[in-house]
């Protein structure tokens, strides 16, 4: 399992596809688990595909050192 972040246009955009996708590194798992407030992976997988906050985007990004669209709506979610 792992963690990916994935960026969509906003709601009511005609296209309705994955724009940006990152996997997140293993050793970032648990840096990005505390700043989305899950304790583990399986967590991840119960609350299924998460959006996040601005915030939470900008410090995933200082995290992984990546920049992440801000024009997106960014999500998080668990991947088998």
């Amino acid at each position: 399992m792992f963690l990916c972040i994935e960026g969509f246009f906003p709601e009511g955009h005609e296209n309705e596809f994955v724009q940006f996708e990152l996997d997140v590194a293993p050793e970032f798992n648990q840096t990005v688990l505390d700043l989305v407030g899950w304790e583990s992976l399986q967590e991840g997988v119960r609350h299924g595909v998460v959006e996040l906050t601005a915030e939470q985007v900008r410090q995933i990004e200082g995290v992984l050192g990546k920049p992440i669209p801000s024009e997106l709506d960014i999500c998080v979610s668990v991947l088998a």
